[in-house]
């Protein structure tokens, strides 16, 4: 099995998102799998100008000279293809959106009926790989997350593909944390195992996506403690930077 995970980061290989990524295709090569993490911030990728010469004009091909011909290949190339960004604004980072617009190519401009009874593009030639997407963002909740989810599930009908599994953590930036680093630890732990899972048996199980699915810290103060040591800390960051 081939995983390629398409981080969305602008902070790449500084970023939470990488952490949590490198965990999981960490536990998936253990189980045998081929891994390979891309930062997107790294690449140049255009912004989808809505020309629609990659299907009518030169099909499969965007008119663009950037760094996407190469990411499709590798997009394709994989079994799974995991999307993994920051939460920004309720939903993918900028960078991972320009990314998923640009796998337009891979579609047909054709129309049919999906299942449902609901219009959708007919399946290009080639086969989306299966899908995950990971995601952590500043907010405690995990409710956070409720729009990115209805994208994930979207984004699998419309590619038609395997919605495999879906990772999302509140407060990410606790596994950057020294002082939780036990609590980091246990949890990049559970990320290896959900790896090692999807390549023996295709997907998480129920135990382990409700595990994954809990915060890091599960004492019910915790959110308010949360909200005055956050502020504290935004305080004194804004003192530090203000100009002599």
């Amino acid at each position: 099995m081939n995983i390629i995970a398409f981080n969305g980061s602008p902070r790449a290989e500084q970023s939470t998102t990488h952490i949590m990524v490198s965990a999981f295709l960490a536990g998936a090569e253990e189980a045998g799998a081929k891994t390979e993490q891309i930062y997107l911030a790294h690449k140049k990728i255009g912004h989808c100008l809505g020309c629609f010469s990659c299907w009518l004009k030169t099909p499969g091909k965007c008119i663009q000279s950037d760094d996407m011909a190469d990411l499709i290949q590798k997009y394709l190339s994989s079994d799974v293809a995991i999307f993994a960004s920051p939460l920004y604004m309720d939903n993918v980072s900028g960078i991972m959106k320009n990314f998923m617009d640009r796998l337009l190519p891979v579609g047909d401009p054709h129309f049919e009926k999906d299942n449902h009874g609901d219009v959708r593009h007919i399946k290009g030639k080639a086969n989306n790989p299966k899908f995950i997407m990971i995601s952590n963002c500043g907010f405690p909740e995990q409710s956070n997350f409720q729009v990115l989810k209805l994208l994930a599930k979207r984004l699998a009908r419309n590619y038609q593909t395997e919605f495999t599994a879906e990772i999302y953590l509140g407060a990410g930036g606790m596994l950057q944390v020294e002082e939780m680093k036990p609590l980091a630890d246990e949890y990049t732990k559970l990320l290896k195992t959900a790896g090692a899972e999807v390549v023996r048996t295709g997907t998480l199980s129920s135990e382990t996506s409700s595990m994954l699915d809990k915060p890091l810290i599960k004492d019910p103060g915790f959110v308010d403690t949360f909200i005055a040591n956050m502020n504290e800390y935004m305080d004194s960051m804004i003192a530090a930077n203000k100009p002599i």
